[in-house]
């Protein structure tokens, strides 16, 4: 699959809007995507650790979750608004994800390399968008954005 702009976009569009949900739910707002081969969107999901109380809930372990049992793993691309972090990263690799999308890196560093060591082309966004929700989140809610991080 040849990611385009339009299929970026299109990506990233269905994270933001999850990770809008999940502020506007009184949550984290990082959201994440799936696409198919043809750059529709199979899946999506956001941060319900607050919501849920499940720590593990991160973006995109809800979104792979909500993708259901699937065997075209190898040919997805996951989208995420936020770097994803070591435990969201090895969900990516254990299920062989060769495609990630990321929203931003600036706020927060996932395990990029981890990704890249593993044979996942990482496509960085730089979305002032993404930026913002996550600048957001630290200056209004700190506590939170620690605590998410583990701190």
């Amino acid at each position: 699959m040849q990611l385009t702009p339009e299929i970026i976009r299109r990506g990233l569009d269905a994270a933001i809007e999850q990770a809008e949900k999940g502020w506007s739910e009184g949550g984290i707002p990082i959201g994440s995507a799936l696409l198919d081969e043809s750059g529709a969107v199979v899946a999506a999901g956001h941060n319900m650790r607050v919501q849920s109380g499940d720590p593990t809930a991160h973006a995109e372990v809800s979104c792979i979750r909500n993708a259901g049992r699937r065997r075209d793993w190898r040919r997805l691309t996951l989208v995420s608004t936020l770097s994803p972090c070591p435990m969201c990263s090895g969900t990516a690799i254990l299920f062989k994800v060769p495609r990630v999308v990321i929203g931003e890196h600036r706020t927060f560093m996932g395990a990029e390399d981890w990704m890249r060591a593993n044979g996942i082309q990482l496509t960085l966004v730089d979305d002032a968008r993404c930026i913002a929700l996550m600048e957001r989140l630290q200056r209004e809610k700190p506590d939170l954005w620690a605590e998410d991080i583990g701190e």
